[in-house]
């Protein structure tokens, strides 16, 4: 008999049915009751087992951890919670568990435990949904950029500039560190290294997304980044993913009408697929989960500026714990007020201080804003970050000089402007942060398998 997913079996399985499943025991109550989980939904199946038809050394063997293979037929469930069970005809113990040491036992356990095991805790119930929406979340974004007719590019994860300019990158070599060639200049020889000169592991594919997107006109990078930043907080990794589309022919208005269809796309293809996993996760951890997401959904995004902002911000009479001026950062408490409590939707705002804004961002005719945007929602605060991209040669070459940047780095850059420059656009969307805002999860280390933070690379 093949196996039946347990999913499959709860939503359509009827009784009479002659089923086969096959998952990991979560409890085994009273050597009679086996609650099974197979991955494939929140939800157990639950087996019942007559214990005097089976060999006691058997039965011994069914514990907590263990992997099962359960046949028999289904029945009406006299349980509350489900349909249907299973009464047990046949049984394999495909793998033993030590119930000694097998350390997911039935009871809670903190996140902070749960991460020293990350190869074992997508067994429990909360890490199963997260998973199970990150798979739906990147299943929809493929979905979504397919439907509109965008192309994939793979960009590379090895790269010789920085595309951000930040400098906290992680060094790629193929020198044996005890040996490292020096030059005359008392230098790293460079030369002699496997691309012959620096190269580190990139932060962000969007700089080679914007060549593709001057042949492809519509492209769109989904891949892992990297930034070596000795952070231990709850918003940073130093292995994390990125979504960065790049659109010829798109201006800023263009580039927000695009990240506002496509964050609530992605948010209402997960609600309608993983609605079960969702209301879990917003009943065991926070009870406005699901409704920030249909927040989100529901509404049109505002549209202000940053000045627009810090008038509000300032006339809020709030009291902040960062103050409120013009040319410093917004922060996620200001952005948090804007979208929950002042416009009581989410928001998107345009016409940064250039300052604190990248290099290849399209400067505004007052010379001191640039075409910047960040989309804001609500307890994350920013979610999504952009910009119509500088197509002017000569304002491209200043900026990058004004930010003592190595301007023969980006010679492969620059020529996009010099051969056929049209306006264009893109925008960033960190997977985790997304993935954290679809779960209600605080900590940006609980929505990835397995995280990679300083002195932490475990499995």
């Amino acid at each position: 008999m093949k196996r039946t997913k347990i999913r499959q079996l709860l939503s359509s399985g009827k009784p009479g049915d002659e089923v086969k499943v096959m998952g990991w025991v979560r409890t085994f109550r009273s050597n009679r009751f086996i609650h099974i989980n197979d991955g494939s939904s929140i939800n157990n199946i639950q087996a019942v087992i007559d214990f005097e038809k089976f060999d006691e050394k058997q039965l011994k063997r069914i514990t907590t951890g263990a992997s099962i293979a359960v046949s028999g037929k289904l029945v009406q469930s006299m349980g509350k919670g489900q349909q249907v069970e299973i009464e047990v005809s046949s049984f394999e113990i495909l793998g033993d568990s030590n119930p000694e040491e097998y350390p997911l036992q039935p009871k809670k356990h903190s996140m902070e435990f749960l991460r020293s095991i990350a190869h074992l805790r997508p067994r429990t119930n909360t890490f199963g949904a997260i998973l199970r929406i990150r798979h739906a979340l990147a299943f929809a974004i493929h979905k979504y950029f397919n439907e509109k007719g965008f192309f994939y590019l793979h960009t590379p994860i090895i790269t010789g500039s920085d595309a951000e300019g930040a400098g906290e990158m992680f060094n790629v070599t193929t020198f044996d560190l005890k040996k490292v060639p020096i030059s005359e200049n008392n230098e790293v020889d460079y030369s002699k290294d496997f691309f012959g000169k620096p190269t580190k592991l990139t932060v962000s594919g969007q700089m080679e997304g914007e060549l593709g997107a001057m042949a492809l006109a519509e492209i769109y990078t989904f891949g892992p980044t990297f930034r070596a930043e000795n952070s231990n907080t709850p918003r940073h990794l130093a292995e994390f993913w990125m979504i960065e589309p790049e659109m010829a022919f798109y201006d800023i208005n263009d580039n927000m009408d695009l990240a506002e269809d496509f964050l609530k796309y992605v948010i209402r293809y997960t609600l309608e697929n993983c609605l079960e996993d969702i209301d879990f996760l917003t009943g065991m951890y926070d009870n406005q989960l699901r409704p920030n997401l249909e927040f989100v959904i529901s509404n049109n995004f505002e549209r202000i500026t940053y000045t627009e902002g810090v008038e509000i911000l300032k006339a809020s009479g709030h009291k902040f714990e960062f103050p409120v001026t013009w040319g410093a950062d917004i922060q996620t408490e200001h952005e948090r007020y804007l979208v929950e409590k002042h416009f009581k939707k989410p928001v998107i705002m345009t016409g940064y201080p250039k300052q604190i804004k990248a290099f290849y961002m399209k400067q505004n005719d007052d010379g001191n804003t640039v075409a910047a945007m960040d989309v804001l929602v609500p307890r994350i605060g920013e979610i999504i970050g952009g910009s119509q991209r500088e197509e002017n040669y000569d304002k491209l070459v200043e900026r990058i000089n004004e930010m003592k940047l190595n301007l023969k780095d980006y010679w492969w850059y620059l020529d996009t402007r010099k051969f056929g420059s049209v306006p264009h656009s893109g925008f960033g969307l960190g997977f985790e942060r997304l993935v954290m805002f679809t779960t209600g999860m605080t900590n940006i280390r609980d929505v990835i398998p397995f995280p990679r933070t300083p002195k932490n690379a475990e499995f």
